[in-house]
């Protein structure tokens, strides 16, 4: 923008970035926005714009807490940023215990960079604003961050990571303890804590109390999250001679998981060496996600090279799983397992186990629960055993808090099975479980792909996929579903849409929540919803048949219906 308006725009810009600098502790991020002043002031147009992206807005804190790229600016993670984070939700924990004991907080931090970072600032202005501060002794899984909050009795817990993602981001996830019993925040808690930031960020952080009278956790926390993980699947006799494969991604799992295998008695596995370790830098994978095109690929050579049964990734804070398995018709021949077909066999463990508690009246009001865009196989289980089911909003926060919960899971590979130990997805449990049911199948002389036909005969076939729209700007995501809502399609494909389900305002007892539910006239369900983590849209596909023929032919109609809906709307 030139002109005396441009001027001007320019002005308030280089104001508010030189306040930011003043306040900066990190040198790094000091010398990038230098940098960017510099540039802006000799009119680098480029210069300006990124100058522009990290201060014309804020990072928002929501239910996910925060997460974006690491940078200088309030649209970034930094330690100005996180910082106020910490003094905000300090404030809103001294509220919120009234004039009871002064709150408690547990941090956790992954091998993201400054992860170590940004929990001992955290740390620090925790004990700087009179909480019981306690630092998880290193680097580890979120799990363990999340059954910390509850060992301790912690009032809340932070876990810096932002699992998934790519390199240069990293986040800042909030669970609550006492009545929360250890989930993560949900409204009210995010607005309410997010309007204490915005206080907090009104002043300058060199002012807020600091102390390094925090404590760090003992041992025994984490060696108990170990015993309580290997009692989920302690080794069948099967499991003797079984040929895995494990990989990190690069993250935080293998130190903690490596115990609870030695300690249920699995034989070790057969590592992917290249990421094993923590390492910031992802050297192997463009996305550190099991999800993602080649992520798996050093796994899929080191199983090949093996002669491997199973494939088991976590992505880098362990808090998600995925499974392959050996597919002679796949290429390369192994196959990963999607979120839904895990999440399936998972559930189909939990019930059977729920099922003969009930039968013994040890557990009478049993239920599972799902996301609403997971499979709608797991009712199918629920009914067939006579438990309680529950669909939730999209993320464990909701799932985790189902009334009765004995297993939940969503479709992008989180999975909780253990809820009397961490009320959150939790990719090591759910590996344990998963080797405990390849060791029975073992037992049986057959193989996890047994197991999933065995499924199929007993519920029918059910098929799921996924269609994701990467996006420049979030508010394309909004043009498209406000075009979706001001002309609902009365056919997907060749299907009639026989209801349409708009959770905008909330539904059956859901929160409200922007997601759009097609119930088409063959049975088939359509689902469109913004991602809560990443700038996609996202469509989620499922069938269910009487085959598994019949349902990949249904599914492969559908997902031409369904990009067909979206090209309508671009």
């Amino acid at each position: 923008m030139s002109g005396p308006e441009g001027a001007q725009d320019d002005s308030a810009l280089l104001a508010a970035a030189r306040a930011w600098l003043a306040q900066d502790p990190d040198g790094q991020t000091r010398d990038e926005l230098r940098s960017l002043i510099a540039r802006t002031e000799d009119a680098d147009a480029a210069a300006r714009a990124d100058l522009a992206s990290r201060f014309s807005e804020r990072l928002a804190f929501g239910t996910a807490g925060l997460r974006g790229a690491l940078g200088a600016g309030p649209n970034r993670m930094n330690r100005v940023l996180v910082t106020q984070a910490a003094a905000g939700l300090a404030a809103f924990l001294i509220e919120r215990a009234g004039d009871g004991a002064a709150p408690s907080v547990v941090v956790g931090y992954d091998g993201r960079r400054n992860s170590d970072v940004f929990a001992r600032d955290s740390a620090e202005i925790f004990a700087g604003a009179g909480l019981r501060a306690i630092l998880l002794p290193r680097m580890l899984p979120t799990p363990v961050l999340a059954y910390a909050v509850r060992r301790l009795g912690a009032s809340a817990g932070v876990m810096v990571t932002a699992s998934h993602n790519p390199p240069d981001d990293n986040g800042y996830k909030v669970y609550l303890g006492g009545d929360d019993a250890g989930s993560q925040i949900v409204a009210p808690a995010d607005a309410a804590i997010a309007a204490h930031i915005h206080r907090v960020a009104e002043g300058d952080i060199g002012d807020l109390p600091r102390s390094v009278g925090y404590e760090k956790a003992a041992e025994p926390v984490i060696d108990e999250y170990v015993a309580a993980t290997a009692a989920v699947a302690p080794a069948p006799p099967g499991a003797a001679g079984l040929r895995w494969v494990y990989t990190a991604m690069h993250g935080v799992g293998w130190e903690t998981l490596a115990r609870i295998v030695e300690a249920a008695g699995y034989p070790e596995p057969s590592p992917v060496e290249a990421q094993l370790h923590p390492d910031s830098a992802f050297p192997t994978v463009a996305f550190p996600n099991p999800e993602e095109p080649g992520a798996l690929d050093l796994a899929f050579e080191t199983a090949r090279a093996v002669d491997a049964e199973l494939i088991i990734a976590n992505d880098p804070d362990a808090d998600r799983l995925a499974v392959a398995i050996p597919d002679p018709g796949a290429e390369g021949g192994w196959r990963m397992l999607s979120g839904n077909e895990v999440g399936l066999l998972l559930g189909w463990r939990a019930a059977r186990a729920a099922a003969t508690r009930t039968a013994e009246g040890t557990d009478a009001a049993a239920s599972l629960a799902c996301s609403l865009v997971s499979s709608p196989g797991l009712e199918a289980i629920a009914a067939h055993y006579g438990l309680g089911f529950h669909a939730t909003l999209t993320g464990f926060k909701w799932i985790s808090r189902a009334p009765g919960i004995v297993y939940g899971y969503e479709e992008a590979l989180g999975y909780l099975v253990n809820p009397d130990t961490v009320r959150d997805k939790d990719g090591i449990s759910a590996a344990i479980a998963v080797l405990g049911m390849v060791g029975e199948a073992r037992d049986r002389g057959e193989t996890l792909a047994d197991v999933l036909a065995e499924f199929r005969d007993t519920f029918g076939a059910f098929a799921s996929d996924q269609i994701s729209l990467r996006v420049e700007q979030v508010s394309e995501i909004a043009a498209i579903m406000a075009a979706l809502r001001a002309e609902p399609p009365t056919r997907v494909g060749e299907a009639e849409v026989a209801r349409v389900d708009d959770l905008a305002h909330g539904f059956e007892g859901l929160p409200p929540g922007d997601v759009l539910r097609y119930h088409l006239a063959d049975g088939s369900r359509l689902i469109v919803r913004p991602s809560g983590t990443e700038p996609k849209l996202k469509l989620y596909l499922d069938v269910r048949a009487a085959t598994e023929k019949k349902a990949r032919k249904r599914l492969a109609e559908l997902d031409a219906g369904a990009r067909g809906l979206l090209d309508a709307v671009l």
